[in-house]
């Protein structure tokens, strides 16, 4: 569903000087953690200039946190070079669309929230219309086709980086950049006690529980569900007393969460409270991802796997610059949890893996110590707020020199 378009300008109709009047943010972000992290910024932003005036491309947390949407991302947010072509209309339309926008209300910054492959372009466009662009949530340029950092280094005026390790990547390239803290560090909390989460599930909380979390796109669903859910009967069979719970992405057909209720034991599915899921978890299998590092942060042993189209896999290996892929083992800068990609991503290796820390109790100990590093790593409370401060920065600086060219 695409939005109507905005109606936010019309300062310059009531004679307020650019310097006088609120400032105007326009933001971007195209999947449900991109989401997150820009609701929680807008929250912030709003917090410290209630009157400022946010709009853009999200989803239903953006909106409800203040935000006017010019469009909604549903249907766009995709893993892979086959199925970014088959959107490649719809994203064009809505490239299309934010740029009029941007014509018309003259946003005084441009917040890029991760989802580089589209916000690349709209970057673009908003530079040449002489928008001061600030990228939220870098895209990884470490770890693959490094040379989007000449994209960053011409196109943004400052970066804010979530992981510790990105901050003397973007110096040495002479990017502004400023390391913020991840968001999830304040985000990452149980919204009540394991027990009385597992006792509302019918679950006994005295009994070890394992946590799947298949992904948070239609593509990711459709190629892990049925590995994740065939290592249910198989870890059943050496640990009968194990429960399954499943934490399902907020938005998703139902359908696509069919091969977990087709397997025994049936697992619990649990739809949008993936904290309290991994707060009552043993142990965690999880997508590559974001869900990696909310379970860093609760401390929990997982089994990571990651499965790609095999065009887009074969096509984009040679470019990549890092030989492992789980967030909280790039953080630690080293093996921490083991990682399932492609081929090795199989029913009966989660199960090897699932097993392990289940049944090892010096491999589990260990494992959560260094996860509890991790945590450490990855910054105190508060990065949307000092996201926010540098965002407003950046407005006020433009508000103050005379806006945006349009």
């Amino acid at each position: 569903m695409i939005a109507a378009p905005s109606t936010l300008d019309g300062d310059e109709a009531t004679g307020l000087d650019r310097a006088d009047r609120p400032p105007r943010i326009l933001i971007s972000c195209g999947e449900p953690s991109g989401d997150l992290y820009a609701a929680e910024l807008v929250r912030d932003l709003l917090a410290r200039v209630p009157e400022a005036r946010v709009a853009g491309l999200g989803g239903p947390r953006l909106r409800d946190a203040g935000a006017h949407l010019i469009g909604d991302f549903a249907g766009l947010s995709v893993t892979g070079l086959s199925e970014a072509i088959r959107v490649l209309p719809r994203s064009l339309a809505m490239l299309r669309r934010l740029t009029t926008d941007a014509r018309k209300r003259r946003p005084d910054v441009f917040v890029a929230v991760d989802f580089p492959d589209f916000n690349f372009r709209l970057m673009a466009r908003m530079r040449r219309l002489g928008i001061p662009v600030v990228y939220y949530i870098s895209p990884q340029l470490w770890a693959w086709r490094p040379t989007r950092m000449r994209t960053m280094q011409a196109m943004a005026d400052r970066v804010l980086v979530i992981f510790p390790f990105e901050e003397a990547l973007y110096r040495r390239a002479d990017v502004d950049v400023r390391f913020v803290g991840h968001p999830l560090v304040d985000l990452a909390r149980p919204s009540e006690p394991r027990e009385t989460f597992l006792r509302g599930l019918g679950l006994d909380p005295a009994r070890p529980v394992v946590a799947l979390l298949p992904g948070s796109r239609p593509n990711e669903l459709a190629r892990l569900a049925q590995p994740l859910a065939g290592s249910v009967p198989l870890i059943h069979q050496q640990r009968p007393g194990v429960q399954f719970v499943v934490a399902c992405a907020p938005g998703l057909d139902a359908s696509l969460f069919w091969p977990f209720r087709a397997v025994a034991p049936l697992p619990v599915l649990v739809e949008g409270r993936a904290d309290d899921v991994l707060a009552a978890a043993d142990v965690v299998v999880t997508a590559s991802g974001t869900a990696t590092v909310q379970a860093a942060l609760h401390e929990r042993p997982m089994v990571v796997v990651y499965r790609l189209s095999a065009a887009t896999y074969l096509v984009g290996k040679p470019f990549a610059l890092v030989d492992m892929y789980a967030m909280p083992n790039l953080i630690a800068g080293r093996r921490i949890v083991p990682e399932l990609i492609q081929g090795a991503c199989t029913a009966r290796r989660v199960t090897a893996d699932t097993l392990r820390f289940l049944t090892d109790r010096h491999l589990y100990d260990t494992t959560r110590v260094a996860l509890a590093d991790v945590r450490r790593r990855l910054g105190a409370s508060g990065a949307s707020g000092r996201a926010a401060e540098a965002v407003l920065e950046m407005a006020h600086r433009s508000l103050g020199a005379g806006g945006p060219r349009v």
